[in-house]
């Protein structure tokens, strides 16, 4: 069986391509991570260091804490470590690291809120279907009426806020490993350490919700592991593009690295694909304007034909018949148009009047919603769609 985490799920939601080249091309980058995860690692580094210390009696001080945050910073950190975000440099991610050890300390001082059980916790559970779930905590505690709390340090700058606490599901199969580690387990609080805010997000689960995330999650398990089976791996584009460090090896972004790393234009406008592109998206601005300019002249000749009482119009060559004709426009309400459709269906007529819609189809069958006897009538070949849409990198 396959040890899964939720990093691991969560790289394959957000792009399976991005799981593919991580958890089984291993494949190899040049960027070693970008700066946010940097600065949340150091900063867990730091208050590891805190509640460490503390269990031989030993206090930092908030001075220690912050010099220990500096001096690990100098020395994990190197060049190439992605900044993504332009208008900020290195000196404001770590001055936001500091800033959240320095509250932290001050609203948890003396740090005497819980019990330390165990801080970076490292552990496997077995899932339902038998396949593992890396348990990693950042800090897990009790009090002293049987409340677990498995805890996590967050340095991402947007809240989480109720409704996204009770729906998350890392913390929550948490709970499920301690509920099997500990006999006298009363709850367990789901605590989310929200760093840039100062401030936690908490929440608890019942032993049905519990049930249902696992479900979930062998759920994805299946996906994958027929994802892994077909070797089916789609890009996924999403905002979490620019902080991939795969993106030179993404063939989403592969030409995109290899332009900008051409030193002159006249190299850069000799580019085969720069050439193609271009050229493509003057094609493609001319058609539009001539479907523009066809829809005014349709208009002004349906002007022309009704003011001279005519219904041909000629040309040199060339004549056009102008047919007026009635055609029904369906209701706009969705309620009516429900309405409607069941009256077709009543009479007798709507599979006459409906047709395939081919998209619907073409999508359900090649998810395999249709089951295998109507997919065994459709031959399924490759086919292309271009699209264009402005550069982000160069738009004003």
């Amino acid at each position: 069986m396959t040890t899964y985490s939720h990093s691991k799920i969560s790289t394959y939601e957000n792009c399976p391509y991005q799981y593919k080249l991580h958890y089984i091309d291993k494949v190899k980058v040049d960027i070693p991570t970008t700066i946010e995860p940097f600065m949340g690692d150091i900063v867990h580094q730091t208050l590891e260091k805190l509640y460490k210390d503390k269990k031989f009696h030993k206090i930092n001080s908030k001075a220690m804490l912050v010099k220990f945050f500096k001096e690990l910073w100098e020395k994990e950190y190197s060049e190439d470590i992605l900044i993504v975000k332009e208008d900020f440099t290195t000196e404001n991610y770590k001055k936001m690291g500091i800033k959240f050890i320095e509250d932290y300390y001050d609203r948890m001082n003396p740090f005497e809120q819980i019990t330390i059980l165990g801080l970076e916790t490292q552990d496997r559970m077995t899932l339902p279907d038998g396949n593992q779930w890396h348990v990693r905590i950042d800090k897990l505690g009790c009090d002293d009426k049987e409340n677990y709390y498995v805890c996590d340090y967050k340095t991402n700058s947007r809240m989480k806020y109720q409704d996204e606490a009770d729906e998350d599901r890392q913390l929550a199969l948490y709970s499920v490993w301690v509920k099997n580690k500990f006999s006298d387990v009363k709850s367990v609080k789901l605590v989310w350490h929200m760093l840039a805010f100062n401030k936690d997000a908490i929440s608890e689960r019942t032993d049905e919700q519990l049930e249902r995330l696992q479900e979930d999650v062998t759920n994805i398990i299946k996906e994958i592991e027929i994802a892994t089976k077909e070797d089916n791996f789609p890009r996924k584009q999403s905002g979490l593009c620019s902080y991939c460090v795969y993106k030179e090896q993404c063939p989403s972004f592969k030409h995109e690295f290899e332009i900008e790393n051409i030193k002159t234009i006249k190299r850069f406008k000799e580019n085969e694909g720069v050439k193609l592109v271009d050229e493509f998206s003057e094609i493609k601005a001319k058609i539009a304007e001539l479907e523009e300019k066809g829809e005014k002249f349709k208009l002004d000749l349906i002007q022309y034909s009704k003011e001279f009482g005519i219904d041909i119009v000629y040309g040199s060559n060339k004549k056009c018949p102008i047919k007026e004709f009635d055609k029904i426009v369906l209701p706009g309400d969705e309620i009516e148009k429900a309405q409607f459709i069941q009256l077709i269906k009543d009479k007798g007529l709507y599979e006459e009047c409906s047709m395939i819609c081919y998209p619907k189809l073409n999508s359900k069958i090649l998810k395999n919603e249709m089951g295998k006897e109507i997919k065994s009538y459709v031959d399924i070949v490759k086919d292309f769609r271009l699209s264009l849409s402005k550069r982000k990198d160069i738009e004003e």
